[in-house]
């Protein structure tokens, strides 16, 4: 199988580095252009386009503001849970980000102080972002809604200068109060911010400025009323514009580093060689601000291009029904949409035979791409062919901040192959490593790493702590980062993703994925969506658990329940083979998940295993635990 287009750019990116990226970085606008690429003074800690300075905002607003685009739509907030739509042009967006910059820098926030943003899916979140990038000042957002705990443990690493609030969030079925909250996470801080910024929204007022603090409060509309705008700052390519925390940390959180330089020319490439994305084309993504997915590819990846990007606050299916994307599709005329396979597995399940699609327009739609968790084939030939779209899947994580694998849609298409994201994109050199860090042939499954130096918009580091980020990540197989996943690469370099390495069962010595054994239970034409988990057993080590979640419509109890579960320990035994010795197939009403979709499949783990389990503050619905508590801790 041959990739000319792909070939050349992938093997000029490992041959020669400084070459690939001194190009891809002519797409951006620097006050000092680069002349260092690759900087390999410090190795393992590698650092891109040394020396060179710009600004992001500059870049994501101001230049194509003076281009001529400032009339177009920059950002589309459609909010189904408040009834309200909202369109706003790249010369409004500047407008509002000039003004809350120069409020901030009222307050004293200069180049490197941090500031914290707790904020739902709301204009104001990228408009505080992208104010703290005018400045140089470094954001971190917390995902709206995180228990004080959670959000105290981070005001704590990040030590900002101001934090930036909503007074609420909105569910489908509730108002979430964020300010109590907060007031909660800044009283165990010992960290205290100077000042502390609220937005306030109609569903839920906060009060603001009525009790003794160590920090002066204000309203957002109060602060901006005086402020001046601000212009954008100089920052070097190597200063970091965010520190996003990992989510499900326990003790110390896990500050991941974004730098201003490397991250603007990576996801400039990516947007058009990945996704096929041009100036003025109109992008989805169903994600949120306070996950990596937000950030890269709701904010500052399509802004960067000059795209126009939709902003929704809203659920796949509930506000109102699992016709909610097919809506915003058609009324936005979104040309490509990205989101977790777990949201089309829920529209999957409440409306399995497409009917709510067919009632909207979609000729707009060119690809969808999916990623956050292994995409099963059963899902993409659903989305397949009911879209009758490309459905591309694309590996990633929070710490290389753009994709790691994908199908390269602009650069060039390749065929697409269900359970695979694809190839290697350009400037990763992916390598499947054995126990002792040996790189295996074709076809066998390992330890998916990533050879250094990574290319630009990965961490360079974790905040404040570069020994815990070589301990962490670089020093398992010195010379490679561990991304933390098992997989394989087939005879045409097409990688398979198959389950974080913690997820690999070892049943009576033979080591299997979780994902071959999901593969093989999401297959049935009854199931909406499935999780598999290795349980202690005293005879084989580990044994695998199936929970499966049926789509709607079908009834799981009784005689028909007990059908599909001996069809499901069939299936698995036809298609991974007896080695796997599933034996226990559950049905259940829903799988833990965290806010960004992904199965909590350890914490699954150690309640069927009997222990008490870490539950990370991500959890969408912590009652499902509960609901699933007696079911996994029945006995094989």
């Amino acid at each position: 199988m041959t990739h000319d287009g792909y070939a050349a750019a992938y093997r000029q990116s490992l041959d020669d580095p400084d070459t690939f990226w001194r190009t891809a970085a002519e797409r951006i606008e620097w006050i000092t252009p680069p002349t260092t690429i690759l900087d390999s003074s410090n190795p393992p800690l590698y650092r891109w386009f040394t020396g060179a300075t710009l600004n992001t905002c500059f870049n994501a607003l101001d230049r194509h503001v003076r281009d001529g685009r400032g009339e177009q739509p920059a950002l589309i907030h459609d909010s189904p849970v408040t009834g309200t739509q909202q369109t706003i042009t790249y010369a409004g967006l500047l407008g509002r980000v000039a003004t809350f910059a120069g409020a901030l820098a009222s307050l004293g926030v200069g180049s490197g102080d941090r500031v914290v943003i707790y904020m739902p899916m709301v204009p104001e979140a990228v408009v505080a972002m992208l104010a703290c990038a005018r400045l140089g000042a470094i954001h971190s957002v917390v995902f709206g809604g995180f228990a004080p705990a959670e959000l105290a443990a981070r005001i704590e690493d990040a030590q900002p200068k101001v934090v930036v609030a909503a007074s609420c969030g909105i569910e489908p079925t509730r108002v979430v109060e964020y300010k109590p909250m907060l007031d909660a996470a800044l009283d165990r801080s010992s960290h205290k911010p100077e000042s502390v910024i609220v937005f306030q929204r109609e569903q839920a007022r906060a009060a603001v400025g009525e009790r003794d603090t160590d920090w002066e409060e204000m309203d957002w509309d109060e602060l901006v009323s005086d402020a001046e705008p601000a212009d954008c700052v100089e920052v070097a390519a190597t200063d970091p514009l965010y520190v996003l925390y990992t989510s499900g940390t326990t003790g110390r959180p896990k500050g991941i580093v974004r730098d201003n330089g490397g991250h603007a020319v990576a996801l400039r490439w990516s947007m058009d060689n990945i996704y096929g994305i041009n100036p003025g084309d109109v992008w989805f993504t169903a994600s949120d601000v306070g996950w990596v997915v937000g950030h890269s590819y709701i904010v500052y990846a399509p802004l960067l291009s000059g795209a126009t990007t939709v902003l929704y606050e809203g659920k796949p299916v509930g506000t109102p029904d699992a016709g909610a994307f097919w809506r915003l599709i058609a009324e936005h005329k979104v040309r490509a949409m990205f989101t977790a396979p777990t949201a089309y597995r829920a529209i999957k399940r409440d409306d399995p035979n497409g009917e709510l699609m067919r009632e909207h327009d979609l000729s707009s739609l060119d690809t969808v791409f999916l990623a956050g968790e292994r995409l099963d084939p059963d899902t993409y030939e659903w989305a397949t062919s009911m879209l009758g779209v490309p459905v591309v899947d694309n590996w990633w994580q929070t710490e290389t901040g753009w994709p790691i694998a994908s199908n390269l849609r602009g650069l060039e298409p390749m065929p697409l192959k269900p359970g695979s994201p694809s190839v290697a994109v350009p400037g990763y050199a992916v390598a499947i490593l054995d126990e002792s860090g040996a790189p295996l042939p074709a076809g066998q499954e390992g330890a998916i790493c990533l050879k250094l130096p990574m290319p630009p918009g990965t961490l360079p580091t974790l905040w404040g702590d570069d020994q815990r980020y070589v301990d962490g990540y670089l020093s398992t197989f010195p010379g490679y980062y561990v991304s933390g996943d098992g997989g394989l690469v087939d005879e045409d370099g097409y990688l398979y993703v198959m389950g974080r390495t913690d997820d690999i069962l070892n049943v009576a010595g033979h080591r299997l994925s979780t994902g071959s054994i999901e593969a093989a239970l999401a297959g049935h034409p009854d199931v909406a969506e499935c999780a598999v988990i290795g349980v202690a057993d005293e005879l084989k080590g580990q044994v695998p658990r199936g929970l499966v979640v049926l789509k709607g419509g079908i009834d799981g109890t009784g005689a028909e329940g007990e059908r599909i579960c001996r069809e499901l320990v069939q299936r698995v035994r036809d298609e991974v083979g007896a080695v796997a010795a599933l034996r226990q197939v559950d049905i259940v009403a829903a799988l833990p998940k965290t806010r960004s979709g992904k199965i909590l499949r350890k914490t699954m783990r150690e309640l069927a295993d009997g222990r008490t389990p870490v539950v990370p503050g991500t959890i969408e619905d912590a009652s499902v635990l509960d609901t699933l508590a007696p079911v996994l801790r029945k006995s094989n």
